[in-house]
């Protein structure tokens, strides 16, 4: 079984958070303690004056298990930008060495770490924009799922960040098609991407109510075989 792996996205807004929750109650209702780690995060609210809150909320709002805080996320942004523009204007940099010495010391202490990325997998995580969360995936030396859309544009986008992915000799699990809705467009689109890759895939409807994120099940899928096998 894939004890840690990432969880990127072709975009923003692509449902990582969704999906890293998902893999997070997946384990956790099978007993194993799961730690669901978003390094940065950004574009984060203030609706308690003592708390700042974003997608690590998301991850509280739904575990079946009491989430450490501090073992969640390594640097949180109010702006809903870049990592390393989101850093500059609050004053400080993300440190790349910091989030990879973090996942070193919780994969000691968790069955299973997923790690959520921010943006897609070039989204630059320092000012001299020459370091990019593809390089902090490819140093934990973790396998990813790939999150992607359904609609229109998603075969260019997933071709791409995959062979991205594979050029930097990242080992993928699979891909997550987030948000389907049913239609003749994304069933070909799937098709198409499933034909091209070869790889395992999960479709995950377009969900009315967050709530039915707790009825989602992958057991005894083809995907679930690959993570077992990973």
């Amino acid at each position: 079984m894939a004890q840690h792996f990432w969880i990127a996205g072709t975009d923003t807004d692509i449902g990582k958070t969704l999906v890293t929750t998902y893999f997070m109650r997946h384990f956790q209702t099978r007993g194993a303690s799961v730690l669901p780690y978003k390094p940065v995060q950004t574009g984060i609210t203030t609706t308690n004056p003592n708390k700042l809150n974003g997608d690590t909320e998301f991850y509280q709002s739904f575990s079946e298990q009491i989430l450490v805080e501090e073992h969640l996320n390594s640097y949180s942004f109010k702006e809903p930008a870049s990592p390393h523009y989101a850093a500059k204007l609050e004053g400080t940099a993300v440190n790349e060495e910091i989030i990879l010495q973090h996942i070193e010391q919780v994969k000691l202490m968790y069955d299973h770490v997923i790690c959520e990325g921010a943006g897609g997998l070039y989204v630059p995580l320092n000012e001299q924009r020459n370091y990019h969360f593809i390089h902090l995936i490819k140093q934990s030396q973790l396998p990813v799922i790939l999150v992607a859309r359904t609609k229109l544009g998603t075969i260019n986008h997933t071709l791409l960040s995959l062979e991205a992915l594979k050029m930097s000799g990242i080992p993928i699990i699979g891909i997550v098609f987030n948000a389907f809705e049913g239609t003749d467009l994304e069933i070909d689109n799937i098709r198409t991407i499933q034909e091209i890759t070869g790889l395992p895939s999960l479709v995950l409807p377009r969900l009315k109510d967050l709530s039915e994120l707790k009825n989602l099940d992958i057991a005894n899928t083809e995907f679930y075989e690959r993570l077992a096998m990973i």
